[in-house]
């Protein structure tokens, strides 16, 4: 899954990468994306077909919902499901997106951050913490994750625009931290998944090939509060 991360490429190197044409927003970075925070995403615009760089919610509200406050609205889609749930499919055919990222965090259990070492052991009869490690690209590129986007509009007129991160099965790397991930898209493949290139979306929802690194991060970034680049700060051994 994906329920916290980090994304602070400034807005003009967004633009450059992803190509965008409607005036960037303002961006402030963060190294502590929450639910319900805007966060800069990539989509099509729904008339121009021309992608746009857009401050969207995250916590995905369907354009079906009566009420907002009463629908669930998740942070998180299963690829394995999208094309057969109520709450995706027609986000999947429709309004999908990208969203930027420069690393996300995981919370395993001590059992599973064992695995990965650099733990010291817990003493006995007391609850497992969970402890958060963060994950970035091995080269250093940015973290592009397969989005569905919707955009709600209220009885006055008002449009609430909100965004899912789409999670698939983790690789290899990433499975001793949690099974899940969220689905990392190559350039190559951005055109398919926006819906500039023809073919089925569905055949890029798989786990990603590229190399990650892993690095335990200290307990700070639990909290939501706490939002500055010592977030990611290796913590010592």
């Amino acid at each position: 899954m994906c329920g916290r991360y980090a994304s602070f490429i400034p807005a003009d190197r967004l633009h450059s990468l992803f190509r965008t044409v409607n005036p960037t927003p303002n961006l402030q970075p963060t190294w502590n994306m929450a639910p319900t925070r805007d966060a800069p995403v990539v989509r099509l615009h729904p008339e121009t077909r021309q992608r746009h760089l857009d401050l969207l919610r995250w916590g995905l509200v369907p354009h079906w919902a009566r009420d907002p406050k009463a629908t669930r609205q998740p942070i998180n889609a299963r690829a394995e499901t999208l094309s057969t749930s109520p709450m995706f499919r027609d986000a999947l055919a429709r309004r999908r997106c990208l969203v930027p990222a420069d690393a996300f965090y995981e919370w395993p259990a001590i059992e599973a951050a064992n695995l990965l070492g650099d733990l010291p052991g817990k003493p006995p009869g007391k609850p497992q913490p969970k402890l958060p490690w963060a994950i970035a690209r091995a080269d250093g590129a940015p973290l592009v994750f397969a989005g569905l986007w919707e955009g709600w509009r209220g009885a006055d007129g008002s449009v609430l625009r909100t965004f899912t991160i789409v999670t698939t099965q983790a690789n290899e790397t990433l499975r001793p931290l949690h099974e899940r991930m969220p689905v990392v898209l190559e350039e190559a493949a951005w055109p398919l998944w926006l819906g500039e290139a023809e073919g089925p979306p569905t055949d890029l929802l798989r786990p990603s090939a590229a190399a990650f690194r892993v690095w335990r991060v200290g307990t700070e970034v639990n909290n939501v509060r706490n939002d500055r680049p010592e977030l990611l700060a290796p913590l010592a051994g």
